[in-house]
């Protein structure tokens, strides 16, 4: 608390926070620049060079030279090969065609015409096309000039229009009720759209067992009573001279 004397109902006092009346410049409002770094550096004071720290580099890559493995020629030289210099002989190459200059004769001065002579301006006449004819300009009965009755006017502001509408036989007392529709001109809506469907199975086709489907022959396709027995003959044929003269004995 301050001890001074008193002015009034106000007693002078320290005050408790910085107070711009009380400084003759802007006071602690603005701040001094810094001195340190490189980025809003004070201009008044020398700033010393700044330097920054790159990425480290990836491993150099392994080379893929041949190296000292491969063999040169005898004679080479960091230079190039050593020895005396060698020249080769070629085929002789033909001459180039000279240019055929064209002599005075060539040229045809009373052929150019109007393009080195003056000449009076000349006309050609071309063929009549296809539309020759001159055209033909429509007549004053050609034009039509805008209706004046009706909605749509070009010129004039148009009146209001009703249209009057036929009377409907909808709802009087002389409709034909017999050709409303019957209760079974509606289709009936499944139940299974607005209820919960009850499961649903399908049966399929039985299947046959696989077997042989072969036609066999039943008991009543034998017949033992046609089956005979057949004739057995007793010796040996020695000659063929004698085989007429054996004959089959019946049992």
């Amino acid at each position: 608390m301050a001890d001074g004397p008193w002015v009034g109902s106000w007693r002078p006092h320290r005050p408790r926070g910085p107070i711009a009346a009380l400084y003759t410049s802007p006071g602690p409002k603005y701040g001094i620049p810094s001195s340190v770094g490189f980025h809003q550096h004070d201009p008044c004071r020398e700033r010393a060079p700044a330097f920054s720290f790159g990425l480290r580099l990836e491993a150099r890559p392994q080379e893929r030279s041949p190296g000292p493995g491969y063999l040169l020629p005898p004679g080479t030289t960091a230079r190039g090969r050593a020895g005396t210099p060698a020249c080769s002989i070629g085929g002789r190459t033909r001459d180039p065609m000279p240019f055929s200059t064209p002599g005075p004769g060539r040229y045809s001065p009373e052929r150019a015409g109007r393009v080195a002579f003056p000449t009076a301006p000349a006309c050609s006449l071309h063929s009549r096309t296809r539309h020759g004819a001159a055209p033909q300009s429509p007549g004053p009965a050609a034009y039509l000039l805008p209706p004046v009755l009706g909605t749509h006017l070009v010129s004039k502001a148009s009146a209001p229009s009703y249209s009057v509408l036929g009377r409907s036989s909808i709802g009087t007392f002389y409709q034909d009720l017999c050709k409303t529709p019957g209760p079974c001109q509606y289709r009936m809506v499944d139940t299974d759209v607005y209820k919960h469907r009850a499961p649903r199975f399908s049966m399929l086709a039985r299947n046959v067992a696989p077997g042989d489907t072969s036609t066999k022959p039943g008991p009543g396709a034998y017949s033992p009573q046609q089956r005979r027995p057949q004739g057995v003959t007793f010796g040996i044929r020695h000659s063929e001279y004698l085989a007429p003269l054996i004959v089959d004995v019946p049992d």
